[in-house]
């Protein structure tokens, strides 16, 4: 295989996952250790320039990352998977969707960037797009979408993972696409099966958020705002994680 990946399981349901801005295909939490590898298998993608793929160049834009995964795919022998993406995974999730809709099964958006373009006022576009140099502005957007109650300590080893697993020219890349990109006429209406699964106390990407975007995109689309968690469930809430969406995956 040329494509690096972790493999997870060995079950007949096939299941590309994609990570946040923040993490890699590593940064998954406890939730790892409680998937069913006899009922799935769970193929984990690092972006250019993140993870095992740090010194891979790149455009660092959706579509290169729905272009890999779909590379990936095809060297494991998946004509149809499933996908999972978390936050800007979730958006490029939906760009693989776009690009090969006859071959996605379902679709689990976690915390996930929205088709559309995402809406920054000044101050959010120098946060966000100033956050590749800054580590500061880094801890200040995880403690956002936490809620601001996460320890000081897991918000540090965040954005020190975020730092070492990521170049910066990667990390101030993909938010310029994921914030400008818009997918939207290309995915409204598509039937496949959706679940948005959101933190209670994201202060993001919402439940209102989801229900004005993913849930209005599309048709056959539910959601399950998970209690006591942000944006990051696998570390949060890991065991309500993964019964959420292996539920759903299985039904």
């Amino acid at each position: 295989m040329s494509m690096p990946h972790r493999l997870i399981g060995s079950g007949d349901h096939h299941v590309l996952v994609l990570h946040d801005w923040f993490g890699t295909s590593s940064g998954w939490g406890p939730v790892l250790d409680c998937l069913d590898g006899d009922a799935f298998s769970y193929a984990l993608l690092d972006y250019r320039g993140y993870g095992d793929r740090k010194t891979v160049g790149g455009a660092y834009t959706l579509a290169e990352i729905a272009d890999d995964a779909l590379t990936l795919a095809d060297e494991l022998g998946w004509e149809s998977f499933s996908l999972i993406g978390h936050s800007m995974g979730g958006k490029a999730a939906q760009q693989v969707l776009a690009q090969a809709p006859g071959r996605v099964r379902k679709l689990v958006g976690l915390a996930p960037v929205p088709a559309g373009v995402y809406p920054l006022d000044r101050d959010g576009e120098a946060l966000f797009y100033g956050a590749a140099q800054d580590r500061d502005k880094r801890r200040a957007i995880v403690d956002l979408v936490t809620g601001r109650r996460a320890p000081r300590v897991w918000l540090d080893l965040m954005v020190d993972r975020s730092l070492e697993w990521s170049t910066r020219e990667a990390f101030g890349g993909y938010v310029k696409d994921w914030v400008t990109a818009d997918l939207t006429e290309r995915i409204t209406g598509n039937p496949v099966p959706v679940k948005v699964i959101v933190g209670e106390h994201d202060l993001a990407l919402t439940a209102d958020v989801m229900r004005a975007t993913w849930l209005s995109h599309y048709p056959n689309a539910e959601l399950e705002e998970i209690p006591n968690s942000g944006h990051y469930p696998m570390y949060e809430t890991p065991l309500a994680l993964a019964a959420a969406v292996e539920t759903f995956l299985r039904a």
